[in-house]
């Protein structure tokens, strides 16, 4: 199976802004007066500051902008789905993400022959690379994702914490360094129902995520060189019993396999667990005062590692494109560059959104180093650090949802004790294995 791995954001040569500083003011994003664009966004905590800023493009360009979807990013692909089988894609702007794009075939535009190549030339390359399928660039980069460990700081200076956990345990309570700490963490500090060790997303591509990079951390595979379906294995036994063993323990929420990434933000959010994976979008809520109870009280570290010693990594990039359809590309255009421009990364990488701009990354961490903001600035060099020597994509393929289709229910009947972690990776390899024949692949 190959691999790709996203170069080092924050070590990126930056390059001269198109839309940056002073000339923001003079930028020319066309007129449109009259003109309604129709758009599908995706919907969520972390995504939707960069929303507020849509109607200085409205005011900018004279068009309108009517979001027809605001979804989250399971529910948005489903629908663009029954739009590409119904034959109504009467619609301009899409979200899209670097795993999901591949299925789509030719909906969206070569964004090469609608934006200019200086302007392409201020993302960083491998993103704009992981967002071309068949040599066409379909998508434009909004921001990447990596997730790592974020953990309430109190429970580690506890000397009760302590003293009682290396009684249990036997060895020194600190942030974990591998999964099997975390494991051993979460079960300790957890007293349902008011207080979990953990928490994990349970459904659709997000468990299917979530698995794939603890396959890779256990030292699995996905899939054989020659496209069989590989994660069967011992080591994917063992990846799926961590998720296993931590939902019969009940040190995770009973509600585990129906939540999302809303669930699992606001559920740390609340103060209410432990120890969490999750992406950087969350990092400012996680501190804010007004809105966290996790607030002044939030660690951070890198991704732990898994038995083979490497780091989970699931990674990947949102972005927008343009269908083939669109009645006025040249105005979808004008604004998926508006979304991703210098100052809309800036607004999206001050809550924590890993910037796709090289100058962007480095004008955040600048600002968050000027205000005092330690915390942020730990998260960009983190998250720097982890986007740099930890990040991997699943494959690339079209049929990488399909697949996660008939894996991630399989996930979940183990987690809740229908089957064994070895009878569920074996039916749902067998009907992977179908979907790779099907598809050519065999």
């Amino acid at each position: 199976m190959s691999r790709y791995t996203i170069t080092a954001l924050a070590a990126a040569t930056a390059l001269p802004l198109l839309f940056a500083g002073p000339a923001l003011a003079q930028a020319d994003y066309g007129d449109f007066d009259g003109y309604t664009l129709r758009v599908k966004l995706i919907g969520g905590a972390q995504y939707e500051p960069l929303y507020a800023e849509i109607s200085k493009w409205e005011e900018m360009t004279g068009a309108t902008v009517d979001i027809l979807s605001r979804k989250n990013h399971f529910e948005l692909d489903r629908e663009i789905k029954q739009d590409i089988a119904a034959n109504t894609l009467d619609w301009c702007v899409g979200s899209n993400h670097t795993s999901f794009a591949p299925q789509y075939g030719n909906i969206y535009v070569d964004l090469r022959e609608h934006i200019d190549e200086d302007v392409l030339a201020e993302f960083v390359p491998l993103v704009l690379e992981h967002g071309t399928v068949d040599g066409r660039l379909v998508q434009l980069p909004r921001h990447s994702d990596i997730s790592n460990l974020f953990y309430l700081k109190s429970l580690y200076e506890d000397e009760d914490n302590k003293a009682a956990f290396m009684e249990e345990y036997g060895y020194e309570l600190a942030p974990p360094e591998t999964w099997q700490q975390v494991s051993d963490q979460a079960k300790f500090f957890a007293d349902p129902p008011d207080f979990y060790g953990t928490q994990f997303v349970g459904k659709d591509e997000a468990i299917t995520g979530r698995f794939y990079e603890m396959l890779i951390a256990e030292g699995g595979q996905l899939f054989t060189d020659d496209w069989e379906p590989a994660f069967n294995s011992e080591a994917g036994v063992r990846a799926l019993q961590w998720f296993v063993d931590l939902y019969e323990a009940n040190a995770v929420p009973a509600g585990v396999p129906n939540y999302l990434w809303d669930d699992t933000g606001l559920g740390f959010g609340s103060g209410t667990v432990a120890i969490n994976l999750d992406w950087a979008g969350w990092s400012a809520y996680f501190n804010d005062p007004d809105a966290a109870a996790t607030a002044g009280n939030v660690g951070l570290i890198r991704a732990p590692k898994g038995s083979s010693g490497k780091r989970t990594g699931w990674s990947g990039s949102h972005t927008f494109s343009i269908t083939e359809t669109c009645d006025n590309k040249e105005a979808a255009a004008s604004f998926i560059t508006f979304l991703t421009d210098h100052d809309r990364q800036m607004v999206e990488a001050r809550t924590g959104l890993l910037p796709t701009r090289t100058q962007v990354w480095e004008d955040a961490k600048a600002e968050f180093a000027e205000a005092g903001n330690d915390f942020m600035v730990n998260v960009f060099e983190t998250f720097g650090a982890s986007m740099a020597e930890d990040a991997f994509t699943p494959p690339l393929i079209p049929e990488w949802i399909e697949v996660s289709n008939v894996l991630w229910p399989e996930l979940q009947a183990a987690m809740i004790g229908d089957k064994t972690a070895q009878e569920a990776l074996d039916d749902a390899a067998e009907e992977a294995l179908i979907i790779m024949e099907d598809a050519g692949y065999r």
